[in-house]
């Protein structure tokens, strides 16, 4: 779930015209919820922390693969070169 905006407006159906108007011309929506400021509950400091993960996982996060981007990138260059030289061999001069 991800929230995008957020706006204020004096009833559920202004919201809702509002909400379309403004927020869906732009950027594909999924969905459009609206309701009152006074139900929505944010977590405390203390129970966001124990959304924090105790195990380590850091193994799961790709890292030190930096330097493929720019490997890859000069053996593209390279297959260009070599399609590039190709092609002239293909002309025929008229």
């Amino acid at each position: 779930m991800q929230y995008q905006f957020s706006l204020l407006a004096p009833n559920k159906e202004i919201a809702l015209v509002m909400a379309q108007e403004n927020f869906m011309r732009r950027e594909p929506a999924v969905d459009i919820w609206v309701v009152q400021r006074g139900d929505i509950r944010k977590m405390s400091q203390e129970e966001r922390q124990s959304l924090q993960r105790i195990d380590n996982k850091d193994y799961r996060n790709t890292k030190g693969y930096g330097y493929l981007k720019k490997k890859w990138r000069h053996y593209e260059q390279g297959m260009l070169d070599e399609q590039e030289i190709m092609s002239w061999g293909g002309k025929k001069k008229g």
